[in-house]
């Protein structure tokens, strides 16, 4: 056995190793303060190590350490439980190694296939080359607003590429205040400037009005300004919250705007047949954000954006130089046409592996198996007398309070405030918090199909008994 073979082999047994002991620990706990200073702090080697001993280390001091997505009983954020055919695709695009700019080798050909896959699971139409594989719903975001910019001012008459902003129209872009903040960072980046984001108003349970839309659009026009952008979600960060996608595509097409629509985590719940209604209208939209690290449980680093009109993305990103000229014949060029990144990694097998091991009836399985979940955690909390949920559960997030009789307000959202740090640190549960409507929640995210009820009656559990003494804490 030569050494690579043996290396490789004793990692992936090390991998298998984390995986199938997770709930012999707990779901998390914190890096002691001396290993936080031995890792950040320590020096480059003089001399390479063993790779025994490296692969030893990696245990001892990193894969001990998780940051614990990967336990059922793990409800924080939105961070995936990686497939094991996942992990096994980023391995070995690892070992291939190439660079997805374009190209003739198979992970062009790869990452064509499953972008038609992932469109076809959201329900949206696919040209072929009408989007990508990103880092993350973050990039695919910069890279949908920037081909809406280019559209709105090319229309307009203004050359951004050639001129850039400085004495452009001033454009104008709309959602509601639960938008991810990746919209508001694509907006400044883009140099567009974060006033020229509107907030528009909601219904009062977290969806974008469409009248408050169109009157905000018409205001601006009314005002000289060049609406070209409306951003809907399919699934709102804090409760998990779906946009009513139809009629906001509406309000766009009457006036002309980009209909974006932010589905980096819930827009597979489309898949659900239970809820796959509240998506009408994501198939209008002229991008779709999405995060196979997310739901699709690929393991982190992989985005997709969708879009209706390949044409558009690549006359907004495409320069190529003479040296990295297709003269092939390919119709489609080079992936680095059509969006920001020119060195682009092999993103495209471990989204292969992860979707071709359950396939498309598994994916649904997978996706409902949590939808039903966090409706059983909304009837859980709905019943209890400690708690109270914040929000209708649409898709599956679950956001809710500490809320007993006999306590007022102010005093509930101290204790709910505190009450994330104080589960993640007791080990057995790990949930995190935001702010919705400007009171605290306790945000459960259900994204991992391995969850069943003995994690939720957990989850209560712990969030009970952590109240309990931080009520005592306060007296």
């Amino acid at each position: 056995m030569s050494d690579v073979q043996q290396f490789l082999e004793s990692a992936a047994r090390a991998a298998s190793g984390h995986l199938t002991g997770l709930d012999e620990h707990p779901v998390w706990r914190p890096t002691p303060a001396g290993l936080r200073s031995e890792l950040a702090e320590q020096p480059l080697p003089e001399a390479g190590a063993d790779p025994g001993a490296l692969l030893a280390e990696i245990e001892r001091r990193v894969l001990a350490y998780p940051m614990g997505n990967g336990h059922p009983a793990f409800f924080g954020w939105v961070n995936a439980a990686p497939h094991p055919a996942g992990i096994a695709g980023a391995l070995l695009a690892a070992a291939v190694n190439p660079s997805s700019a374009g190209g003739d080798h198979a992970d062009i050909y790869l990452e064509r296939a499953v972008v038609r896959w992932i469109a076809d699971l959201a329900g949206f139409p696919h040209e072929q080359g009408a989007g990508l594989l990103t880092s993350g719903a973050s990039m695919a975001t910069i890279v949908a607003i920037g081909a809406a910019r280019q559209r709105a001012l090319a229309g307009a008459g203004w050359d951004v590429r050639e001129r850039g902003l400085s004495g452009a129209p001033q454009l104008t872009a709309y959602a509601t205040a639960e938008v991810h903040s990746c919209v508001g960072k694509a907006i400044e980046l883009l140099g567009i400037g974060r006033a020229s984001l509107r907030t528009v108003a909601d219904d009062g349970f977290g969806h974008l009005d469409p009248a408050a839309l169109r009157e905000a659009i018409a205001a601006d026009r009314a005002a000289g300004a060049l609406p070209f952008l409306a951003v809907g979600s399919a699934g709102t960060v804090t409760t998990g919250a779906v946009d009513p996608l139809r009629d906001i595509a509406a309000a766009c097409a009457e006036s002309g705007l980009w209909f974006h629509v932010d589905g980096a985590y819930g827009a597979f719940g489309v898949l659900d047949p239970v809820i796959a209604e509240r998506y009408a209208g994501m198939e209008l939209a002229d991008s779709v954000a999405l995060d196979p690290h997310k739901w699709l449980q690929v393991p982190a680093g992989v985005g997709c954006l969708l879009v209706r009109d390949r044409a558009q993305l690549r006359e907004t990103f495409s320069l190529v130089p003479p040296y990295l000229r297709d003269d092939s014949g390919d119709p489609l060029g080079w992936y680095s046409e059509y969006g920001i990144e020119q060195t682009r990694p092999f993103r495209a097998l471990s989204v292969w592996a992860a979707l071709a091991a359950r396939g498309r009836s598994g994916i649904a399985a997978d996706i409902a198996a949590c939808t039903n979940a966090a409706r059983e955690l909304d009837e859980m909390v709905a019943k209890d007398a400690d708690f109270e949920l914040a929000a209708e559960t649409e898709v599956s997030i679950v956001a809710f309070r500490y809320a007993p009789a006999g306590i007022d307000d102010a005093e509930a959202d101290r204790i709910t405030h505190g009450l994330a740090a104080a589960i993640q640190a007791r080990g057995r549960v790990f949930v995190t918090d935001s702010l919705y409507r400007g009171r605290p929640v306790l945000r459960a995210c259900l994204i991992n199909p391995a969850v069943g009820e003995a994690e939720l009656l957990l989850l209560l559990e712990e969030a009970r008994e952590a109240a309990v003494e931080l009520a005592e804490q306060g007296r």
